[in-house]
């Protein structure tokens, strides 16, 4: 197997769209497990063929020995009007084929995306995480992330009640 020195970070194209889509399937298929209210088929968080011909979508593809072994991708954004930034940059489809997992080469692609955000006069990055998704959390932390606001959600019993069996009935909700 090939050493982190000899990955090899290019934009992806039109023909990497089937490795990509796999790739995406890989992501939903990791985070199953966090997210109970996921369909159990046809899952895609994100439009791959239409972010590769936005030219405000940088995707990246990691490739090894010429097989394709990870991929990301950022996509300038205008941020919420109350933030004192005005251009952001979302960071998505962040996968690594397990072989390669733990050897740099997200920290590889997402050094590679910020660069390229710097270059579009882009000051803040931000991405999805689930909270629960503990290797993924500390992953972002190391790479210089840092939490921001958490996403709450409640399930709403069939006759209006409210919650799950997680909802916290200490506080009355």
């Amino acid at each position: 197997m090939s050493d982190i020195d000899d990955v090899v970070l290019r934009p992806a194209c039109m023909a990497d769209l089937d490795t990509l889509e796999r790739f995406q399937q890989g992501i939903v298929s990791a985070e199953r497990p966090f997210d109970p209210l996921l369909r159990d088929s046809g899952v895609r968080y994100y439009d791959i063929a239409a972010m590769l011909a936005d030219p405000a979508v940088h995707v990246l593809m990691a490739e090894a020995d010429g097989l394709p072994i990870g991929c990301a991708f950022a996509r300038i954004d205008v941020p919420k009007p109350w933030l004192r930034h005005t251009r952001e940059a979302y960071l998505g489809l962040m996968f690594v084929e397990p072989a390669w997992r733990g050897r740099g080469v997200n920290a590889r692609l997402l050094s590679a995306l910020a660069q390229w955000c710097r270059e579009q006069d882009v000051s803040e990055l931000r991405l999805d995480v689930y909270a629960e998704n503990a290797s993924a959390v500390r992953a972002y932390h190391k790479a210089g992330f840092s939490p921001s606001m958490v996403e709450m959600r409640m399930t709403l019993a069939s006759g209006g009640d409210a919650g799950d069996d997680r909802t916290d009935k200490t506080n009355g909700v």
